[in-house]
């Protein structure tokens, strides 16, 4: 028992050195994503990492926050230099979720206001707010969420919009609104049920409000991977990103936005939409490139694809 215990103290630690000295190596926060509430930097090439940054209040979701992430995303998305993006929070934990003390004065209105004229102003309000995780899912780079600690509320919906989810064994997610009086309407409810396989389950999480932890969040299908501790989740979110960064970026960005298309359409729709897109797309270089390098047993990764 002790000495196995030792054993996971040591590859921990040696985990934690790793990533330290790959911080100091490839963490470069790149100038042109200068944002208030978040850290964005190169972990590798062709790979961004996000960071929410206000760990002192529990990387709460100010209105900072909400407009950066739209332009953030939007820059990404025209970003050549960035093939996959990894998001993440940075302290004890992912979010504690929409910032209330910040946000709460931007939903009351006054009482002698027009009825018809506060539904029109609430409706802009929320519009806008669901861009902010709906701009994660139209980027059409492949964006990781890397989740360790609480991800609650807010924290739900942004993951929601994310391709790929990875998570510590500590992690526990919580869609919360419903304890604070109002249906969650910025994308947990529409994205969710197409993630979590149960429909009975999904109606729990919202109705209750309770935690689910990590295990059971990768057995219903939530998370694909579960990692010991917040430095193992990030080693394995970069690598992984770097993995897909190697790859075709018309392959990749091709896949996605057909992925994400086939979501809210038919099979037969979707096939369509599939055939006009590679109409265009077959034409790369990109499978040429691949395919010789396949037929010389080389590996994709050893292959330069041009910026798109």
């Amino acid at each position: 028992m002790a000495v196995t215990a030792l054993r996971g103290l040591v590859r921990k630690e040696l985990r934690g050195a790793f990533l330290g000295v790959r911080n100091m190596a490839s963490e470069v926060e790149v100038p042109k994503y200068q944002y208030e509430t978040l850290k964005v930097t190169t972990e590798a090439k062709h790979v961004l990492h996000v960071e929410i940054n206000r760990p002192e209040k529990r990387n709460a979701m100010n209105k900072s926050f909400w407009s950066e992430m739209v332009l953030c995303f939007r820059a990404i998305s025209d970003d050549p230099d960035c093939r996959v993006v990894v998001i993440s929070g940075a302290g004890k934990m992912f979010t504690s979720g929409i910032d209330l003390m910040d946000l709460g004065s931007d939903f009351i209105q006054p009482r002698d206001t027009d009825t018809a004229r506060t539904a029109w102003e609430l409706r802009r309000k929320i519009s806008t707010y669901q861009e902010s995780f709906s701009v994660i899912e139209k980027c059409p780079k492949p964006v990781i969420a890397a989740v360790h600690g609480g991800c609650i509320g807010g924290g739900v919906d942004l993951i929601s919009a994310c391709d790929i989810r990875y998570c510590t064994q500590d992690a526990w997610f919580q869609v919360k609104e419903v304890d604070i009086g109002l249906a969650a309407d910025v994308g947990t409810l529409q994205r969710l049920p197409r993630i979590i396989g149960s429909m009975s389950l999904v109606n729990e999480l919202a109705l209750t409000a309770r935690k689910m932890m990590a295990n059971e969040a990768e057995s219903s299908g939530l998370v694909s991977r579960v990692f010991p501790d917040k430095s193992a989740l990030l080693l394995a979110a970069f690598d992984l990103a770097s993995e897909i960064a190697s790859k075709s970026p018309v392959a990749v960005q091709g896949t996605k936005v057909n992925l994400v298309y086939s979501q809210s359409h038919s099979v037969q729709e979707s096939l369509d939409y599939m055939v006009c897109w590679n109409m265009s797309m077959l034409q790369t270089d990109d499978v040429l490139k691949s395919a010789q390098a396949l037929l010389e047993k080389k590996s994709v990764k050893d292959v330069t694809f041009s910026k798109l």
